[in-house]
């Protein structure tokens, strides 16, 4: 059976912008990983009337609704009882739930005596699968009636997260005849139309496994999707259609089901013995960023260099001012010296640099906004490629930092001699 799926987020923070619906975002990818039709998004203020009739909608269109927020323990927080009035259950205080809720307040506020409204939280709708919180105080639950799976989620973003994916997913494979895998190919390199231009036909054919492109911030992913009775079975069925777009997109694929392109870049540089550091200016440090973000990065990543006046270029990264004064910070010249002057500097086998106009005005050169040189500097040589990114400031700075972090993985995989490689 082919599930239809609608997420009703609860919160009036959410309708006045307050805070961004981030829920909804994971759980959509979460659900179409698992093949299930995601029709369907609703954002309701923190309002009974509202939420019935919001609920009274989805009912008629969807046979799993999952809900986000509205499950604390303060008097806006409605959700379980306008959904336990609108399906006929009942509310039933759970001692179990109860005991865990004052556990972790008595683990986490010792010296904070428990208020009695929080459990309200423990109140649930009878007959209800209980999923257990380890990460706050509300419960999740699920509950069916009348052929429709409700399933109740807190808000806060952690704790959603967290229950979506070691307790609800579990709970929504039973639902399904047999085993859904996907597997996501990471992309870098191609746009999403581009992509999509060259899987047009194969797409269109395609029935088990179905394969689909998703945009991201300067990169795109391929998820790939296969239904069978068991998972070595689906797994035998995902096999040669990876193989195939590996094949045919070549080292544009950074990675099967890997988190991000920095990930890649320190897994690659740990195994080959290799250390990166940076010299940014436009990007302002986000490349070291990125890096510094991942468990470990110290083994490989010595640090960087924000180089964002000329006078730092020239007295920390050594930068010739002959070639500031003639070609101007945003220029290959200088890009390559910043790069091979961050490798002297820290002592590192590969540097990257950035610079380039990030906006919102043209430099005093000329140089439009969006343009960017990138330097890549390790033993055999120096690299430089131009790129344009367009207007906006945000996506040049992130484009530019992702960019750099590609040409360290092409390097190292060059430098490997032994073709690439998929986590």
């Amino acid at each position: 059976m082919s599930h239809i799926v609608e997420l009703i987020a609860v919160g009036t923070e959410l309708l006045l912008g307050n805070i961004v619906n981030s829920d909804a975002r994971m759980l959509s990818q979460g659900l179409s990983a698992l093949g299930l039709n995601v029709y369907y998004h609703t954002v309701v203020g923190d309002n009974p009337d509202r939420l019935r009739q919001a609920v009274s909608i989805a009912r008629e269109r969807a046979d799993i609704i999952i809900t986000t927020g509205g499950l604390g323990p303060t008097c806006d927080d409605l959700t379980k009882n306008v959904l336990a009035q609108a399906f006929g259950k009942k509310l039933v205080f759970d001692s179990r739930s109860a005991d865990r809720i004052r556990a972790y307040f008595e683990r986490l506020h010792p010296s904070h005596p428990m208020t009695e409204n929080n459990l309200q939280q423990a109140m649930l709708p009878e007959g209800c699968t209980i999923f257990d919180n380890d990460w706050g105080t509300a419960p999740a639950c699920a509950f069916e009636a009348d052929g429709t799976h409700v399933i109740l989620l807190p808000g806060p973003p952690r704790e959603c997260t967290a229950l979506f994916r070691h307790r609800v997913v579990p709970y929504l494979q039973a639902l399904s005849e047999g085993t859904i895998l996907s597997h996501t190919l990471k992309i870098f390199g191609i746009g999403e139309s581009a992509l999509e231009s060259m899987l047009r036909e194969k797409m269109n054919t395609m029935e088990n496994p179905t394969l689909a492109p998703y945009a991201k911030e300067g990169e795109v992913e391929l998820r790939v999707t296969a239904k069978a009775r068991t998972v070595a079975q689906a797994e035998a069925l995902l096999a040669p259609v990876c193989e195939e777009l590996r094949a045919l997109l070549g080292k544009k694929v950074y990675g099967m089901d890997v988190d991000n392109l920095e990930t890649v870049v320190l897994d690659l540089l740990k195994r080959a013995g290799k250390s990166l550091g940076t010299a940014e200016s436009c990007t302002g440090g986000l490349i070291a960023k990125r890096m510094t973000d991942l468990p470990g990065a110290s083994q490989v990543f010595h640090g960087g260099i924000i180089s964002y006046a000329d006078q730092v270029k020239a007295n920390v990264l050594q930068v010739p001012q002959a070639l500031l004064d003639r070609y101007g910070a945003v220029s290959e010249p200088v890009a390559a010296a910043m790069a091979e002057g961050a490798r002297q500097a820290l002592g590192v086998d590969l540097a990257v640099s950035v610079t380039g106009v990030a906006g919102p005005d043209p430099d005093d050169r000329g140089n439009e906004v969006g343009l960017v040189y990138i330097a890549l500097a390790q033993e055999s040589g120096t690299q430089v490629e131009l790129r344009h990114f367009g207007a906006l400031r945000s996506r040049t700075r992130t484009a530019a930092a992702s960019h750099a972090l590609n040409m360290v993985r092409l390097a190292i995989l060059q430098g490997e001699g032994s073709g690439f490689h998929f986590q």
